[in-house]
């Protein structure tokens, strides 16, 4: 039997989806049900609080980067063995890009493809009655799209929640509850987002608190009614992006944590063994695998650290002699020359390729990429397309003079140039890879 399913959207960024769908997920849980999460868009740091919250692996469906078919194989795999499946939107609801092939990204795509109803978080702080016609909006703008009901967050008192609550049940629309404001549910950020669910205090019992919360404002039981089974087909897992070796040195600690989890799981579906080692615990990658993989993360905290890690660089420096070696976003950094943090001051870096990164000459660069790999490497072939993202602030200030990785588009097909770094059996860019185009 199918999971029934359901989406947690909003109008914006901001307000409140992840506290409302991790406590979500903690609260069917305590009824014992089996939850699925899922995550729309590129998003490494929600997955982990999914994981926390329903002790099962998180997993994002991204409608741009993936095509259908791999979506489709996603969910099946997600929702196996679940009773209820969770996804919850990123940004607004139907925030995206605009293509010719009608990809956007956002999860009004999942919603319309796969016939996921919406429950709609809706942040009423500074209006009552208004919401209304927010609901309403969304309510009518797609047909395809179907909105199950509303959730109020940020309430202020019984009168707030009464003007609101009414003035969108007489648009015939449900309200399955309304949440106080509450800053004990506010969740931490840092520069690229909420901090990660590994370096949240007391994990446990934040999750716990949110699933408290939503157990006294939300009908959780009505919420289930409302949602509806999961489109079940096998699709194909055929776009994935393949184990770039048997055995994989990983990068794993706070500095190296961006993996998305279905890249993960497809590798080692597929035979290939994940060893991780912490350049933060300055342990070198294990010499008996055959690739090195650093993915991205907070290099640019950690920079004295692993300007210190002198095991750590020296072994890398001898892996790389022989064998590949590959660093996304941070792990890119990593393999620079060098990097210059928030306060301007310089710390060596790996040196294995010839660029300079800063994050105190910062610049915000986010946005859906397609790349053409201009050589082989592990990533793919020559002439390869693989469709990802770049989210970072640190930008190369010193290029070097090393062969480019690929060239980049962005998602309505504007040429970027070239992107990242190639040297020997060396490679990195900033772009993260998601599946192939």
């Amino acid at each position: 039997m199918s999971p029934r399913g359901f989406i947690v959207g909003a109008a914006r960024s901001g307000s409140g989806k992840t506290s409302v769908a991790v406590g979500l997920m903690r609260a069917f849980g305590r009824r014992g049900l089996t939850v699925a999460a899922a995550k729309s868009g590129p998003d490494y740091i929600d997955p982990g609080f999914h994981a926390a919250a329903t002790g099962r692996p998180g997993v994002n469906l991204d409608s741009w980067a993936m095509p259908p078919h791999l979506i489709e194989r996603l969910i099946a795999q997600q929702a196996d063995g679940a009773d209820v499946m969770i996804v919850e939107s990123a940004m607004g609801l139907f925030d995206g890009v605009r293509t010719e092939d009608g990809r956007t990204g956002s999860a009004a795509d999942l919603a319309r493809g796969f016939g996921l109803p919406v429950l709609l978080v809706l942040d009423i702080s500074g209006q009552s009655q208004t919401a209304a016609a927010i609901a309403h909006g969304f309510f009518t703008f797609d047909p395809q799209v179907r909105i199950a009901g509303v959730v109020l967050n940020q309430v202020a008192s019984d009168r707030h929640e009464a003007q609101a609550r009414a003035a969108i049940e007489e648009r015939g629309i449900p309200v399955f509850g309304a949440i106080r404001r509450n800053a004990d549910m506010a969740m931490p950020e840092r520069h690229l987002g909420l901090v990660q669910a590994r370096e949240h205090a007391a994990l446990e019992a934040f999750i716990d608190r949110l699933a408290d919360v939503m157990e006294k404002s939300i009908d959780v039981d009505r919420l289930l009614e409302a949602a509806t089974p999961v489109a079940s087909g096998a699709g194909s897992s055929d776009a994935l992006i393949p184990p770039p070796g048997q055995r994989i040195a990983i990068a794993e600690d706070a500095a190296f944590s961006f993996v998305y989890p279905h890249v993960v799981r497809h590798w080692r579906e597929a035979g290939a063994e994940l060893v991780a080692f912490s350049p933060l615990a300055d342990e070198a990658p294990d010499a008996s695998c055959d690739v090195c993989w650093l993915p991205g993360g907070y290099p640019e905290l950690h920079a004295g650290k692993l300007a210190a890690a002198r095991i750590f660089r020296d072994g890398l420096s001898r892996f790389a002699e022989t064998k590949p070696v590959h660093g996304e976003c941070g792990g890119y950094m990593v393999l620079g020359e060098a990097l210059e943090d928030a306060d301007g001051v310089t710390h060596r870096m790996a040196g294995l390729l010839g660029h300079t990164t800063s994050y105190a000459k910062r610049r915000i660069n986010l946005g859906y990429r397609k790349a053409r790999l201009a050589a082989d490497s592990v990533v793919g072939r020559a002439g390869d397309e693989i469709r990802g993202h770049e989210f970072h602030y640190s930008r190369v200030i010193e290029p070097g003079n090393d062969a480019p990785l690929a060239d980049l588009w962005d998602a309505p097909g504007n040429s970027l140039g070239s992107s990242g770094s190639r040297r020997g059996n060396v490679s990195g860019a900033f772009f993260h890879a998601i599946a192939r185009g």
